[in-house]
């Protein structure tokens, strides 16, 4: 019996995707960060793609945006729960939050990127849900591949050389 490839999806920044063990999920993270989800039972994984922790302000959202990393995690959730998982029964991982500007001062406050991952590790931890693996910070982009049907996540981070402006794998 030939096997048959998994389906492959690639997640832009602001998507997310929940499937089953027939789906592999790619993205390429800079500053934003990705949470994967995985329950081994039921073979089913979610992956986010966000760019800011939380959209902000005080007004009533009419609708989730998977841009803000709270917003998406709830629709992951959400979709998850829908299909007979409970969250707190997922394996977390957590990727990206990379310095796309090392060269610039810091102004006191964190990057965006630290701050994203601070707030995915926040966020799963106030879900109950367990962190079992994590490749935040750090300077440059990555390469994320989630492989739904293991489980198994593969970073592959690409660092920007300021002295030379070129990259090097890292």
């Amino acid at each position: 019996m030939a096997s048959v490839d998994p389906i492959d999806i690639f997640l832009p920044p602001g998507g997310w995707f929940v499937g089953d063990d027939s789906y592999r999920i790619r993205t390429l993270l800079g500053s934003c960060v990705s949470i994967t989800l995985w329950h081994s039972a039921a073979r089913l994984g979610a992956m986010s793609h966000f760019l800011l922790p939380t959209r902000g302000g005080t007004a009533p959202v009419a609708e989730l945006d998977g841009r803000y990393g709270d917003e998406a995690l709830q629709l992951v959730l959400d979709e998850l729960r829908a299909a007979g998982v409970p969250p707190v029964q997922c394996q977390a991982k957590i990727f990206g939050g990379g310095n796309m500007f090392p060269g610039l001062a810091p102004t006191g406050n964190p990057m965006v990127g630290q701050r994203n991952g601070e707030a995915a590790r926040a966020l799963l931890q106030a879900g109950g849900i367990t962190v079992v693996s994590e490749s935040l910070f750090g300077i440059g982009h990555r390469q994320i591949l989630f492989e739904v049907a293991t489980g198994d996540v593969w970073s592959y981070q690409v660092a920007h050389d300021t002295r030379q402006g070129q990259e090097d794998v890292a």
